[in-house]
């Protein structure tokens, strides 16, 4: 197989100052991307701010011969995202990548957790996602080429204790992910989803031993970062990579029963809830009506129409 490379493409990856984000736009620089490294410069949980994060980063790209920018938008606001992504098709002349990987942390549990917690969170995770894929979206329909990536984790995909502002955001992306698919088919955009177990200093307090933390390295990530926004990437896959592992996770629907009417009762539901939950012909569905379409399926048949 080839190389993968990216001559004469754009990206933007946000919260690119530090770990997964730095470590992505270092490795789509050095396979000839044009790089907008994007860095709020905050801290962990989003306070403070400052472009050296970033700057640096645009520094050890140039110091290989790569072609970068420095950004420090808030991916919270928009008018500062569509300056980004105006100041980006300024200096490159268009975006051909979005990778969305800002992030920050508030953990607590949900008990003890501060309702402005939860929302800036989503602010910045789901809605600072919105708000980059929304500014990017008229180019690469404009380009008829797209390739997006959202991150999500294994917190919103199966859940995390003291991290329900952080699996909800991390859901809503995958939401978001397929629909754009959908919507973005037409003009050649594709729209993926990361989900990363990696070692950087959001997941620093987690006590991970020097071995395992050399295990975690982020640039085992960015390979699959890389693969899903190459030209022949896929769409709507959820790729869960971390240590050197890479997997899959879909989101799949058991192919249920039929009750008639005058069945149609929660005893009904119980008695059967074994043949509901039947896993054996698990099917992933390609748009919103695929449920739809399976359950009037059935009715017609059982009523034999």
């Amino acid at each position: 197989m080839s190389d993968i490379r990216f001559d004469g493409r754009v990206a933007i990856i946000t919260g690119a100052g530090n770990g997964l984000g730095k470590s992505h736009a270092l490795e789509l620089a050095r396979r000839g991307a044009k790089v907008v490294v994007n860095d709020l410069g905050g801290a962990r949980d989003g306070t403070g701010g400052s472009l050296s994060a970033a700057q640096e980063v645009v520094e050890e790209i140039k110091g290989f011969g790569g072609e970068a920018i420095a950004n420090g938008a808030n991916v919270t606001k928009f008018d500062e995202v569509e300056k980004m992504v105006a100041d980006a098709v300024a200096a490159f002349g268009k975006v051909d990548i979005l990778v969305n990987n800002a992030g920050i942390l508030r953990d607590k549990s949900f008990a003890k957790m501060e309702l402005a917690d939860f929302q800036l969170v989503l602010d910045v995770h789901l809605m600072g996602t919105v708000n980059c894929c929304k500014a990017v979206w008229p180019n690469m329909r404009e380009n008829n080429y797209g390739r997006v990536v959202v991150t999500t984790s294994t917190s919103g995909l199966y859940g995390n204790f003291g991290q329900s502002n952080y699996g909800a955001a991390k859901m809503g992306a995958i939401g978001l992910m397929n629909t754009l698919v959908i919507e973005g088919e037409k003009n050649g955009i594709r729209v993926n989803a990361l989900s990363p177990t990696a070692y950087t200093r959001m997941t620093e307090d987690l006590g991970f031993g020097d071995d395992v933390a050399k295990m975690l390295a982020p640039e085992a990530v960015t390979a699959g970062l890389v693969w899903l926004v190459s030209e022949d990437g896929p769409n709507r896959t959820i790729l869960d990579a971390g240590a050197g592992g890479f997997a899959r996770t879909v989101i799949q629907q058991t192919d249920g029963i039929y009750l008639k009417p005058g069945e149609q009762t929660p005893e009904a539901v119980a008695s059967n809830f074994e043949r509901i939950n039947d896993r054996s012909t698990m099917h992933e569905h390609q748009n919103g009506t695929g449920q739809t379409i399976n359950f009037f399926g059935k009715a017609k048949e059982a009523l034999g129409l």
